[in-house]
């Protein structure tokens, strides 16, 4: 996971910067491996913009790692090494009625409040309160009542606290773009299929004169409806670092992982929607491996 900073629940892959230090050709994205974005946040219905209006979405859960593995999938975790996330993330969402493109205009915003405990070698860290603020915008497309895509752009700014003796710390102390693109093809009955994709663009930190390579990884779901808005399969994540790190904190290796679970979709036709995932990562490469819960729920005003 290059400095593509996706994970943080925002804020793990800032809590692992000061472990990982320890031995940094190891690593890969300043040391840590994790991006600003909680891999596999997204799950069904995430091409699917809602119609015109504002709308609140509240992300709930998190993410434990347990050991950092590097080379061939080899474990070179710190003594006693564990990390422990935690985040709730409200996410504002303005659909316009303004078509550009032949796509719905819509504007959002994402504020994530985290807790972050690391444990490493007989140190102890945690921090809690706001981490690093998203601005996005994005074109909705309604191909059918079933297929739905989106194109967009977000933007992570560098609000959350952060220190380089911190590895605790709730921010990057970076800006991240990220172009993204979503499909959901989702009747009421039958086959669902949902993918994100997402390219993180790294800004250099300015207090460790080190640049994170990019990334690509997407967020996934697979599933059978029910046929009374119930949707039950799997989801999870795919994440692969395609640039090297750049800097005095970079790594030598580019980060991957792979991870997959049980996932579920509640929609009650009026636009109150529910989803929840399970993900266990595996195949993971230059970052550390673990295993996360995150749930969703929209709620139109």
């Amino acid at each position: 996971m290059n400095r593509n900073h996706k994970i943080r629940p925002l804020a793990a892959a800032a809590a692992l910067l000061g472990l990982l230090a320890t031995s940094p050709a190891t690593w890969a994205t300043e040391g840590n491996g994790l991006g600003v974005y909680p891999d596999g946040l997204e799950n069904f219905a995430s091409g699917a913009l809602p119609p015109p209006g504002v709308h609140l979405l509240v992300y709930g859960g998190g993410a434990n790692y347990d050991r950092v593995l590097g080379p061939g999938g080899r474990s070179v975790s710190p003594p006693d090494f564990s990390v422990k996330v935690r985040g709730v993330i409200p996410r504002l969402v303005w659909v316009t009625q303004q078509k550009v493109l032949g796509g719905q205009l819509a504007f959002e915003a994402l504020a994530p409040l985290l807790d972050v405990d690391v444990k490493a070698g007989g140190q102890h860290f945690s921090k809690s309160g706001l981490g690093d603020v998203v601005l996005g915008t994005a074109l909705g497309f309604h191909h059918s009542a079933e297929l739905h895509s989106a194109v967009g752009l977000d933007v992570y700014l560098p609000t959350g606290s952060y220190s380089t003796t911190n590895p605790a710390s709730l921010g990057r102390n970076i800006v991240t773009f990220q172009p993204l693109a979503a499909v959901s093809y989702m009747p009421a009955s039958g086959l669902n299929a949902d993918a994100k994709l997402m390219w993180d663009i790294n800004r250099r930190n300015g207090d460790t004169d080190t640049r994170s390579g990019q990334a690509l990884h997407a967020d996934y779901a697979l599933g059978w409806g029910l046929g009374n808005g119930w949707v039950v399969g799997v989801g999870g994540h795919v994440y692969r670092q395609i640039t090297d790190d750049r800097g005095p904190n970079a790594g030598t290796g580019k980060a991957a992982a792979n991870a997959i679970g049980p996932s579920l979709r509640y929609a009650d036709g009026k636009g109150l929607l529910f989803t929840v995932k399970w993900q266990n990562e595996f195949g993971v490469r230059h970052r550390p491996e673990g295993q996360a819960l995150w749930a969703k729920v929209t709620v139109p005003f």
